[in-house]
């Protein structure tokens, strides 16, 4: 979530100094038990301590001078960022949880037809091939592709199969 903070820094000329916490450190307790909110990432400038990367951007949009001419273009600054995060969660759900679109489906044919004419061809993309698993795993989807309905249907019309 910081790397929008690190490219504005960089792009403005500024360097910082970032400290990583491993996940050791942080399975102690006593960070994120100093953490408000209880989590990271946390940025220092100077004394001020914020939370949150939206609010660092926006305290550095402010110091640089990026946060519009006037409050009418802050707004309007804030509106396409909030625009930018319902994006970003998009792309949460389409990376995290259980994300399912026509493109799915189009591309889990495609390789499910790879699979019969060449059934390793998925062994160099594990991810892939786990990928296709899932989908094809999905309950009502499972039924359909274990039926005689799917399964006797050819899936191409010049016989190679």
């Amino acid at each position: 979530r910081c790397e929008a903070v690190r490219m504005l820094l960089a792009d403005q000329g500024q360097e910082w100094k970032e400290d990583v916490v491993t996940m050791d450190l942080w399975q102690k307790g006593e960070l994120k038990k100093s953490c408000l909110f209880g989590q990271l990432p946390k940025f220092q400038d100077g004394d001020l301590t914020l939370y949150q990367s939206n609010a660092f951007l926006r305290h550095l949009a402010r110091t640089y001078g990026l946060y519009g001419k006037d409050q009418r273009e802050a707004a309007l600054l804030d509106m396409v960022n909030d625009g930018v995060e319902d994006l970003r969660l998009k792309y949460i759900q389409l990376i995290y949880q259980n994300y399912i679109s026509f493109a799915d489906y189009n591309l889990v044919e495609l390789m499910r037809n790879h699979l019969v004419l060449a059934a390793g061809c998925l062994a160099s993309c594990p991810l892939l091939a786990a990928y296709v698993e899932r989908v094809s795993a999905r309950p009502h989807l499972r039924t359909y592709l274990e039926s005689a309905a799917h399964r006797d249907r050819p899936i191409n019309g010049n016989g190679k199969q």
